[in-house]
């Protein structure tokens, strides 16, 4: 079965409670029109269940692990990886030119994007293509064809299924090699992704002049993903009152949550927030409870101290800037000082201030134009010879497509016309 696009790199399946819960490995790809400080112009990630382990950028231009498990691969192993990507940026790239092209498009950002895996149980797995955030092409896996989702995917997709060798590596990989990698992984990463983090949970109100009180209940550091959350009153659900917010991931990688309700201000003890996690033997009821004295003391101190801070530096800034015109050299000129004295003292201050003005112009202090260079001077952007493979590292599937991510995965979705042998595939035009 497809799933839809956009292709969220976060959107990853929620995991339901249990020892027994469902694994899954995705990998997903995106090449841009235009890049930028930020956006390179090819990107790859992988994910295991939804722990990231994988990524591959066009300005680093190397594959990294971004997972502590995924270290038990060896060094062959990345530079593998990183021959194998930079394969793939080379289609993308033209990938997106070519898609504009068809979309009538000559200029602008556009997105290409390519998302596949597979899950534990076994399903199938999935594959399908994305033009800016819109289903493009997808893969059908109880039949084994590929669905269109607009006339300008038509081609392509008939130039794939014209292909059965093709379409039998697609089956192979995603029935069989995804899964045994799938396994494979799972093995490096069960210490982490078999933990269990119990959320923290709190509950805050706030009032509105003369009108309702707005609950919120914010469940954070959490593991696994799934989660509910949801507002009762005298122990009946308020679900179609409840506004909740995406399960979201920290930095550390747990998640967080939160629902909201608003209610009767005079109601306010009669509602509970209700948690439910793998992590817990049993639902988690919290209650709002008004902030004490002793929890407002610590606030308010802090408050004067920074309003302190602030108005100390008010003044010393305002000192400084009254003495400062006076300066001439280690002393500084009186307010009482003639009119001559005051005009030497400016013309000195004129002097050093054009004596700043040259040293700013020095090429060591424009860094500025040194971060900019910088920036347009990613690896994968410029560098042609650096996507270039060792004879050794040449294995090529038939037709001329440069072997994919993990030694299985054929590029499906890319097919094209008149491509000369042990180039990278295009989209067909």
């Amino acid at each position: 079965m497809a799933v839809p696009l956009p292709l969220l790199l976060l959107g990853v399946f929620a995991i339901p409670g249990g020892c027994c819960r469902p694994h899954s490995l995705r990998y997903f790809y995106t090449a841009v029109s235009e890049p930028g400080p930020g956006l390179p112009q090819f990107t790859v990630v992988g994910y295991l269940d939804d722990q990231l382990f994988f990524h591959f950028d066009s300005e680093v231009n190397q594959a990294q692990p971004r997972a502590p498990w995924i270290r038990a691969e060896g060094p062959e192993y990345w530079e593998r990886q990183t021959w194998i990507a930079r394969g793939w940026q080379e289609a993308f790239n033209g990938n997106v030119r070519i898609a504009m092209e068809r979309y009538n498009q000559s200029r602008g950002l556009h997105t290409f994007q390519y998302a596949y895996g597979c899950k534990l149980p076994a399903d199938g797995g999935f594959r399908q293509y994305g033009y800016d955030g819109r289903d493009f092409l997808s893969y059908d896996t109880r039949t084994h064809t590929w669905v269109a989702s607009s006339k300008e995917a038509e081609i392509t997709k008939g130039k794939m299924e014209a292909d059965s060798h093709l379409s039998q590596q697609q089956r192979d990989y995603l029935e069989r090699k995804c899964v045994e990698w799938l396994q494979k992984y799972l093995d490096y990463g069960k210490e982490m992704l078999q933990r269990r983090e119990r959320p923290v949970v709190r509950v805050t109100g706030r009032d509105a002049p003369g009108g309702l009180t707005t609950l919120s209940c914010r469940a954070h550091s959490f593991y696994p993903r799934d989660i509910a959350v949801s507002w009762l009153r005298n122990g009946g659900s308020r679900e179609q009152e409840t506004w909740r917010g995406g399960v979201l991931p920290n930095g550390d990688g747990t998640y967080h949550t939160w629902a909201t309700v608003e209610i009767d201000p005079r109601e306010r003890g009669l509602y509970r927030c209700r948690v439910e996690h793998e992590s817990l033997a049993e639902p988690l009821d919290t209650a709002w409870e008004p902030p004490s004295r002793s929890a407002l003391l610590p606030a308010l101190i802090g408050a004067v101290a920074v309003a302190a801070l602030l108005f100390a530096g008010t003044v010393g800034f305002v000192l400084w800037r009254r003495r400062r015109p006076g300066k001439t050299g280690a002393g500084h000129t009186p307010a009482q000082a003639s009119n001559r004295d005051s005009s030497s003292s400016l013309e000195a201050s004129d002097k050093e201030s054009s004596k700043g003005s040259t040293r700013g112009s020095d090429p060591g202090y424009d860094t500025g134009s040194q971060g900019s260079e910088a920036v347009m001077q990613p690896g994968g952007h410029t560098g042609e010879g650096e996507t270039s493979r060792p004879p050794e590292a040449q294995q090529l599937l038939p037709g001329g497509v440069s072997a994919p991510l993990h030694d299985g995965d054929p590029p499906a979705g890319i097919v094209w016309a008149g491509v000369t042998p042990g180039l990278s595939p295009r989209l067909g035009r």
